[in-house]
């Protein structure tokens, strides 16, 4: 799974739906924020322009558009419209003057306004990225494909019963809101026969093709959080003990995500992850990440610090960055986090990426000798074409973790980007290094860092 926010007292996602008296603050409001703006319309000959009619009027440029058929209008299309930072006072009117176009549907700010962002003053053009966890309370509205809308050609499309199934467990995850309790799924008795043939079948493949640290993390999973034949873990409980070990922890997800937001959600160290499970019809085939792919192939290597440090550099990475980057970052992704391999101690090749410790016909195939293999590399690797619906015909070789993350650092200092950005655990917060206070106060963190380093040296 390869996809800003508003904070409006006790509701994040829709700043206009509650009485418009509580927003008369912002009337006369001149200051200057970003913003994201959302509407459905139905399918109309020259809708969107009419929508943008309005932003023309207030003199507000837009500095990216995303669109995809919409999940609440049939016959209509959902927009994302990330606004040049603007007045708020002529946002508020955008907005005001959308909602009165008769084939909007629905319209509303999932960012900007009343956040309180802090913005990249000098650049008007960078891309909203989030800065806080609570952020990506907003992702659940921008899933390119939901965990109930089943292609014709899915194992369960057929299947009113699992279709209704797929669609509670998603409505759960769409709920969620940052510190709410995860959802808990109670299985059926079908459902967890389903697990238990992926869980037996995988973890026979384990042996002799899966990385070191994978292996050694999965007999903590079994105790710490009921991984077994006989249940599918609670992501509540997988959270607590990944949010242990490196700081990671899991949101529920309606479906796959742009490349974009699954990424940036690593920045603070957050995994998005899909609760519902794949067709009983086919138990070793899931045409889309199910729990199966996310709790035995993404989950265990999130709890080794090394990869959890590699993971996190590319959600770092990620933020602000045109979409050209972003595609080569999703690539370089692709064939690291998903489908990379790597070599042991032995100097033997051994499986690390989710989607070949999820596979268990991939995964022999990855280290069959068939494939192509080639180093990763910073030049070939971003660049490279890859199938998404067969098995892969090059995989690239890692050396190790620490090495692919230095290759991210290497990226991340190459991008075209007018801004250094940082995690700060304390505060759950993404920094932009862009004024001498910031700068300063991190080259404070680091002396002090260094001061405990030096001591402990000392002492050793």
């Amino acid at each position: 799974m390869i996809p800003a926010v508003m904070s409006m007292q006790k509701n994040p996602s829709n700043l206009f739906a509650e009485k418009k008296d509580e927003f008369s603050s912002f009337r006369n409001d001149t200051t200057s924020k970003r913003a994201t703006l959302f509407f459905s319309i139905s399918d109309t000959v020259g809708g969107l322009d009419i929508c943008l009619q309005a932003l023309r009027e207030e003199k507000i440029s837009l500095t990216r558009i995303e669109s995809r058929p919409s999940k609440a209008v049939f016959m209509g299309y959902d927009f994302f419209v990330d606004l040049s930072e603007s007045r708020v006072d002529s946002i508020v009117s955008v907005v005001e003057k959308i909602k009165q176009i008769p084939i909007v549907k629905e319209v509303h700010l999932v960012s900007g306004v009343n956040d309180d962002l802090e913005g990249v003053q000098e650049d008007s053009d960078v891309i909203w990225f989030p800065r806080k966890k609570r952020d990506l309370d907003t992702f659940s509205e921008k899933v390119l494909e939901m965990g109930s809308d089943l292609p014709s050609d899915h194992p369960g499309a057929l299947d009113t019963e699992y279709r209704k199934r797929r669609y509670e467990i998603t409505q759960l995850a769409k709920k969620h809101k940052t510190g709410m309790p995860l959802p808990h799924i109670d299985y059926t008795p079908e459902e967890k026969q389903t697990w238990k043939t992926v869980y037996n079948n995988l973890k026979q493949s384990y042996q002799g093709r899966a990385c070191a640290e994978f292996i050694n993390i999965f007999p903590l999973l079994e105790s710490n959080c009921g991984y077994s034949p006989d249940s599918i873990p609670q992501i509540e409980d997988v959270s607590n003990f990944l949010k242990d070990c490196t700081g990671f922890t899991i949101r529920p997800v309606m479906g796959l995500l742009s490349p974009r937001d699954f990424l940036n959600a690593f920045a603070f160290r957050v995994f998005h992850s899909t609760q519902y499970i794949r067709h009983g019809s086919k138990p070793l085939f899931t045409p889309e990440p199910d729990v199966c792919h996310e709790l035995l192939g993404h989950v265990p290597l999130l709890a080794v610090p090394d990869f959890a440090e590699f993971c996190h550099e590319i959600g770092l990475a990620s933020l602000g960055v045109s979409d050209l980057d972003i595609k080569k970052l999703s690539t370089f992704f692709w064939f690291t986090v998903e489908f990379g391999l790597c070599k042991n101690d032995k100097n033997e090749l051994r499986a690390y990426g989710a989607g070949l410790l999820s596979s268990s016909g991939e995964l022999e195939y990855s280290l069959s000798g068939k494939p192509e293999l080639k180093p990763l590399s910073l030049t070939e690797t971003p660049q490279q074409e890859y199938p998404i619906t067969e098995y892969q015909p090059l995989y690239f070789v890692s050396e190790s973790f620490k090495d692919a993350t230095n290759l991210v650092r290497q990226f991340a200092s190459s991008i075209d980007r007018k801004f250094n950005v940082r995690y700060n655990p304390y505060t759950e917060t993404v920094e932009v290094l862009d004024n001498k206070e910031r700068i300063n106060q991190f080259a404070i963190e680091i002396r002090n860092n260094m001061q405990v380093l030096t001591s402990c040296l000392l002492k050793s």
